[in-house]
């Protein structure tokens, strides 16, 4: 009778720990759904940028002879990886602002520019993925809050001034990203990128001369 009391005690003793500890996993659970499942914009900078030095401080500590070698890699690796960071966001966000002109543009010639963004920025971004994950940086997975604002700042816009607006947000974005293409092509440290950069530019150029002309006609 002394052992089965034992083995009571043992399994009511198992079943209030198996309760305890789902009860833990169910509160868990809960205060997950209760955070906001989107993340926070900025963070998803933060986080790629975080992941990216952490790779690049064992990448470097494993290649550089000494101390000042090490940091110099470090830098340079980091820049590259920043670019490519600004870089996806910046394409994200052009081609969500073409969508969005595609759906509230008044101009046709605006809508065929949008047309162009869509194809021409959504090739460039899947290139951009692939040469990431071959050299493995991690990119943001959502507008960088700076991008965010620009697109926010569209929504409440809607036909002749939507036009003009998205003309000189496009304007804009495309004239940060030839300067930011331009430095790439001659100062990225990975040959891959300076190459991706030097392959994009004349793209984004073209994009250039189509915003100006199209930004004084809608203007």
């Amino acid at each position: 009778g002394h052992s089965q009391t034992n083995s009571n005690i043992k399994q009511t003793q198992t079943i209030v720990f198996m309760k305890s500890t789902l009860l833990t996993f169910f509160i868990a659970g809960a205060m997950l759904l209760a955070c906001d499942p989107s993340p926070n914009r900025e963070d998803t900078k933060e986080v790629a940028e975080e992941q990216n030095e952490e790779r690049i401080e064992a990448t470097a500590s494993g290649n550089a002879q000494d101390a000042d070698g090490k940091e110099e890699a470090e830098d340079k690796m980091e820049d590259d990886a920043e670019f490519m960071v600004e870089a996806a966001s910046s394409g994200m966000l052009e081609v969500q602002l073409a969508n969005m002109a595609m759906q509230k543009a008044a101009s046709p010639q605006v809508k065929e520019f949008a047309r162009m963004m869509i194809e021409d920025h959504g090739k460039a971004n899947k290139e951009l993925k692939a040469l990431a994950a071959a050299k493995n940086i991690t990119l943001p997975t959502a507008l960088i809050d700076k991008h965010q604002s620009v697109a926010n700042d569209l929504k409440n816009e809607a036909g002749k001034e939507f036009d003009e607006a998205f003309m000189e947000k496009m304007n804009a974005a495309h004239k940060k990203d030839v300067k930011m293409f331009e430095e790439a092509s001659t100062e990225a440290q990975d040959p891959d990128i300076r190459a991706f950069a030097a392959k994009t530019l004349p793209t984004l150029r073209n994009h250039l001369q189509h915003t100006d002309h199209l930004e004084e006609k809608a203007n």
